[in-house]
């Protein structure tokens, strides 16, 4: 065996080392070759995925944006017709608003109506019966002013009453002076007509109504049908 201290000996084994180093070189350098390669096949795969996706991802947010952009234009047409919709029904609520009150101030005008009605009713009804009475105490009276004054009194249709007078005359007795009574709705005594005419009837009939004597108003017209007569007989 060959001492390691011979000089040749060295040599060798170092020559020989540095080719092994240079085959491990090669060796690394293809395996490194190689691993770089892949890892750039793996890169621009990845690359290429990438890529894909965002490409994809920017098509899809396109269309997205669009749809958003349609969305407003929808949103913003219905937010426009939601207002124009929004103005109608106020305008239809303040129409039945004012209906409604004009409805209810019909309400209380026929409401009002119907309680005149009903008092007018209850003061016809009430005046009515008043007249009534009034006809039936005459009617009571007739035989008495009959006896006294010569009267009769006659109703006639429409709620009227004729008074007849005899006796004025005593150059005729059986000559009649007439005149015709009516009471209105208010109870108030009305002279229709009179026959012969008197100049103060007019007088007479205030005086009655303001003082509802009955009594003292036949008297005083029997009083100035005489004075008729007597004036007439002078002459």
């Amino acid at each position: 065996m060959a001492s390691i201290r011979d000089y040749n000996v060295v040599e060798q084994f170092n020559s020989r080392l540095e080719e092994i180093r240079k085959l491990l070189d090669q060796a690394m350098g293809e395996v490194l070759n190689d691993r770089v390669a892949e890892l750039c096949q793996d890169h621009g795969q990845y690359m290429k995925s990438v890529l894909d996706t965002c490409f994809k991802k920017c098509k899809e947010d396109e269309t997205m944006f669009d749809m958003i952009h349609t969305y407003k234009q929808d949103l913003k047409e219905k937010t426009s017709l939601l207002k124009e919709k929004s103005a109608e029904h106020l305008e239809v609520v303040s129409e039945i608003e004012d209906k409604e009150h004009h409805k209810a101030l019909l309400f209380q005008r026929i409401e009002k109506l119907k309680k005149d009605q009903a008092r007018n009713r209850e003061l016809i009804q009430s005046q009515n019966k008043a007249n009534k009475d009034r006809l039936k105490k005459l009617n009571k009276c007739k035989d008495v002013f009959q006896k006294h004054l010569s009267l009769e009194i006659r109703k006639i249709q429409g709620e009227k009453l004729q008074f007849v007078f005899r006796n004025i005359s005593r150059k005729d007795p059986d000559l009649v002076h007439t005149f015709l009574l009516q009471l209105d709705a208010e109870g108030v005594y009305h002279i229709i007509s009179c026959d012969p005419p008197l100049e103060k009837m007019a007088h007479l009939e205030r005086r009655l109504q303001e003082t509802n004597n009955f009594s003292a108003f036949l008297a005083n017209v029997r009083r100035e049908f005489v004075a008729l007569h007597s004036g007439a007989k002078m002459a």
